[in-house]
Formats: C-alpha cells, structure tokens, sequence
C-alpha cells in the first residue's frame, strides 16, 4: 500500500480522498491555490503545499508543478480527483516518469476513452452498442451537412471529439441549424479542450441519461454496481442523480444488460480503478455515449445503495490490490438521491452566483450524508465550479427518499449565497418527479424557474470584531503550510488567516456601485465573471431578449439579453475584459416620441 498519498484537486472531492485516506491509515498531502488559501481542503489533510497564484492553468493544472510537490513531500502516490488533471493523459504519464503512481487507470485507457470519435470505433469493434453516427472525426461544415442529409438525418447533435461536462455539444434541429451548431461545438472544443475536432450523432430527443459504475484491478477482475440515473440535466449539465433508477424504468433484466455493457467497455481499455460508462437509454435501446475515467461527482449515491466505498478501492487497485469484491456480492438495496447544492440563481436561467457565505448548517440525521467543500464564514469563488455540496439521502424506496431529501433541503441553512435549494424543493414536489420524468420541460421553462426563486437574499457582511478572539490561522514556510491559534483582536496583518473557525474571520464587503444613470434603461450584469463575447455594438436597434453578449463565468457560457426593446445609447463592455455582478452593461433608450405638430 503507499506510504503517502498527495490529493491533486481542491473542494470537496478533495475532503473526500483525504477521509478514505485517513480510513486507511496512509497520510494524505492537499495542494492550494492563491483563492483558496482560506479554503476547507487543506485542513482535512496530514499537510499542505501552496502551488501559486493566478487561474487553474498556473497551478491545480500545472503538472510540473504538481509533480514537484509530489517529490517535496515524498508521495509514493497522486489522486487527480474529478476534474482538472482527472483524465489528463500526459498528467498520467508523468507521474509514472517520475515513479510516482497515478490512481486512476493506464495513460492508455484515458486516451482511448478521451476521443470520443477514437471510445465510439473502439466500443462498436468490442460489440458495445454506439448511437448511430460517425466514428471518425467530420472536417468541415460541408462533409457534416452530406453526412448528416445523406447517412444521419435530423435533428443531429455535433460534438468535440475532446468534449465533456457539456462543453462542445451542440444540436441541429434542422438543416438551416446545422452551421451554427457545428461551429459552435468546434469553437467550444478548441476553447476549453485545445481541440476544435467534431463528429456527429443521431440526436435522441428525450432519452434518459443512464450510467454504470465499473471497478477494475490490475488482476482481470472487473464488475459493475449497478446504474445511477442522471437523466435531469440543465445544459447537459447534471441536477439530480439517483440510484438506482426508478424500477419502471431499468428492471434486473435491464441492469444485468446494461451492466454487461460496463464491463465490456471497460475490458476493452484495459481499465484499472473506478470508472463509469454513460449510455442513453431510449426506450428498451441503450448506447454508450462516453466513458468518465475517474471516480465521478455522483459516486455517492451507489456508495449508499451498494455500501461499497468507491474511492477506497480504487486507491487498492492502483497500489495492485485485487478488488474486496465479485460480482456476485452486489446487492443494490434501497434507493438513493444527491441534489448538487449549487451557487446558482435557477430563476436566472442557471446563473452562476459565488460570493462569501455568512452563517452555514448542513442537514443531518438518519439516511443523510452531505459531501462538501465549504463552511461557515468561508466563499464560493468564481474562479471555479459553483458547487456549494452534494447533498445526499438514502431510504427504503423512491418515494421514501424523495421525502427524506425534502426534509434535509428545509434544513439546510446557507446565508449569502443564492443556491439550487428552491429549486430541487421545488423539483422534488411536482407530480413529473413522482412520475420518474426527465423533467426536461420544467427544466427549460423559464417561467417555471422565476417561480422557484427565493423571497430574499442578502450578499453576506461581516463588521470587523473588536473583541478578543482565539483563531485559527496558517503560516507558510517554504511553500507548506503550518497551522497555529492565535489570540487576540481580529486583524488583517500580513499572516493570511486559514479557514475562520465559527463567528468570524471574513474580509468584509463592501458594497458594489451602482452605475450612474441607473434605472429601467440600464441593462446589468446578473453575474461575476469574464466577457467572452460581445455580439452588439453602440447605436444598434434591439428587440427584447435580443443577444448582447455572453459572459463566461465558473465553466459556462451565459447569454445576456436585451431587457426590452430600444437603442444601444451606451455600451460598457469589452470582449475579453472581466465583469462583476451588477456592473453596467449598455444602455438601452426606447425611441422618444415625436412632438405633436403645432
């Protein structure tokens, strides 16, 4: 087994790992960023290496730099988490070229499962079932109009060969549709996986989204635990995950179909470790759509209908262990949900919503378990995902559960921030939830999502302390971390204080400006963010809802548009600058009526 292991990720996944490594008697090491300096992780582990400041790419993604901490610490071993390095094939490589294992599965199973073009050639020769659609990458607008008129027909989605998370998917409804979507997906490829490749699919309009969890050993041992349903997405992003799926909808005879499935397409990679196949499940037809190399978000819900600990044995099968378990032990008992508690104002479309959070209690009790990142007095920066926690319950059957989630999301208390609470309460009382819909039309009505909004919610503020306080704070020497108390009055020296322990030890802050002239004319930013885009210019007529720009902000594109009709008198954003929430957009100035003749 290894002597250390180094946890390459932040949030709560990080938490995580660092648990299952204390579990098991091996040390763990957390690596933090210049924003999350006062974050949870780096306290839930044995130590802690500061990796720079500036954006992901210059720390969390940095390989060198990873790899040299590493090597500082004496890590025999590095877990990639979700996300960042997770399926970062070179990532995988290197640790090996630096003697250091990588757990998660071979280089070469990323790669192949990596390229969605390369995962579809190698699943149809294994027997897996691919949606209908090419298995080679399509070069240009022309071939994939041919294809698509000649072999696919409509509606057709088109995606990046490198995409994933939703990034790089794009759907053409019709013909006229089709360039728009395959430059859309390319563009999203290149932005966020430096690789513009697409290939198209048959787009199935309703299908359900439906996974299997796989674990492999270095031995030839390979089994599945059962499915999870992940089939209530907003932007083909995941809300709700449960386990297993509603019985009407996958039987034993399904599962054990659909589990062969996993296992087949697991055996074909070579894999090692915890990894999940997903499929499109449409109708009695399923279809791999993608292998996730790496433990994923919603691993939670099978842990507690299985009560087998994914991360753990994934930990084993990387250090050579066989797995604790056959096929034949996998028993699926009760049902599970997980809610992702998000920052995010579902009324705003989704929005992203990060910033400080005040006073914060998570749900307890029986049949409930909440994974998360964050605590009282500590922030959701906008420097990464929104994701606030998993929530997540366990009872006796769907209905059962869906109750006993209920009752934890009334009693989870978050001050300050706008979170996905409302929503999944919302949610979870419609008669489409009871009946096992995708919920897809609630998910997409606007109206419906403006209904689930909160009656208030006040950006947390905290007045500087004059009293005497002991406090928990860290130092660095040398680029590790060293906790130590401190007592005395609050202050904001030159130490950089750690996460602050109940009833302080936040920057307060201040409020934004509002921009002069504001009113019914001033269009606003709803969210933090980075301009990304901007599609309107000074002078332009619009109509409402009209597209004005698009800002980028926690991994997703959001489109602003136009609050009413009128004229751009005034336009305060630039392509590529960032944005705060509530900055100024443009102006817009209904034309002025014409004076009556005299």
């Amino acid at each position: 087994m290894f002597s250390k292991i180094l946890i390459a990720n932040r949030g709560e996944i990080a938490i995580r790992v660092a648990r299952a490594c204390k579990e098991m008697g091996i040390p763990s090491v957390a690596v933090y960023s210049e924003t999350d300096r006062n974050a949870l992780h780096p306290t839930k582990t044995d130590e802690a290496f500061f990796i720079g400041e500036g954006p992901a790419a210059d720390n969390y993604l940095n390989v060198e730099k990873i790899i040299a901490v590493a090597k500082e610490c004496g890590a025999d071993a590095i877990h990639p988490g979700y996300g960042f390095l997770a399926e970062n094939a070179p990532f995988a490589r290197a640790c090996d070229e630096a003697g250091i294992t990588f757990i998660g599965p071979p280089a070469s199973a990323i790669d192949a499962m990596g390229s969605k073009t390369k995962a579809r050639e190698l699943m149809q020769a294994a027997g897996v079932p691919i949606v209908p659609g090419t298995t080679e990458a399509v070069d240009t607008y022309e071939d994939a109009l041919r294809i698509a008129n000649d072999e696919i027909g409509f509606p057709v989605a088109v995606k990046a060969a490198s995409g994933g998370g939703g990034k790089g998917f794009r759907v053409a409804l019709t013909e006229d549709k089709l360039k728009d979507a395959f430059e859309g997906a390319s563009r999203e490829g290149e932005k966020f996986f430096s690789d513009g490749t697409v290939y198209l699919e048959r787009y199935l309009p309703e299908p359900r989204h439906v996974e299997i969890q796989i674990l492999a050993d270095k031995h030839g041992n390979c089994i599945h635990l059962g499915e999870r349903d992940c089939s209530i997405q907003r932007r083909h992003q995941k809300l709700i995950e449960e386990s297993p799926a509603p019985e009407w909808i996958v039987d034993e005879e399904m599962r054990q179909r659909i589990g062969k499935i996993g296992i087949d397409a697991a055996k074909a990679v070579d894999y090692v470790g915890a990894g999940t196949i997903e499929g499109m499940l449409q109708g009695d037809e399923y279809f791999f759509l993608e292998m996730n190399t790496r433990v994923q978000v919603e691993h939670c819900v099978t842990e507690m209908t299985t009560g087998i600990d994914i991360v753990k044995q994934g930990i084993k099968a990387a250090a050579g262990e066989p797995l604790d378990y056959k096929q034949e032990d996998i028993v699926l008992r009760g049902h599970a949900i997980e809610c992702r508690i998000n920052a995010e104002s579902a009324a705003r479309n989704f929005a992203p919503a990060p910033g400080p959070i005040g006073h914060y209690k998570e749900p307890s009790g029986p049949g409930v378990r909440v994974d998360s990142g964050v605590q009282a007095y500590g922030e959701v920066s906008p420097m990464y995902d929104p994701m606030v926690s998993k929530l997540i319950v366990w009872d006796a059957d769907r209905a059962s559960a869906t109750q006993r989630m209920l009752r934890a999301l009334d009693e989870y208390e978050i001050e300050g921030l706008e979170t996905l609470i409302p929503f999944h309460k919302a949610l979870l009382s419609t008669d489409d939830w009871a009946k096992g819909s995708i919920c897809k039309d609630l998910v997409e009505d606007k109206e419906w999502l403006k209904s689930t909004a909160p009656e208030k919610v006040e950006r947390f503020e905290k007045d500087d302390e004059d009293e005497k306080v002991t406090k928990d704070y860290f130092v660095e020497v040398n680029g590790k971390r060293f906790d130590v108390k401190v007592t005395g009055e609050a202050f904001s020296g030159a130490v950089a204080a750690g996460p602050a322990p109940k009833g302080g030890g936040t920057k307060k802050r201040g409020e934004r400006k509002k921009a002069a002239g504001g009113g019914p004319d001033l269009l606003e930013s709803p969210l933090q963010g980075n301009m990304w885009k901007v599609l309107a210019k000074q002078g332009d007529e619009v109509t409402e809802g009209q597209l004005i720009c698009i800002i980028e902000a926690m991994k997703m594109e959001n489109e602003i548009t136009a609050h009413k009709a009128g004229t751009i008198s005034e336009l305060m954003i630039e392509e590529g600058a960032p944005i705060n929430a509530g900055a100024p957009i443009a102006m817009i100035t209904a034309a002025a009526a014409e004076a009556p003749a005299e």
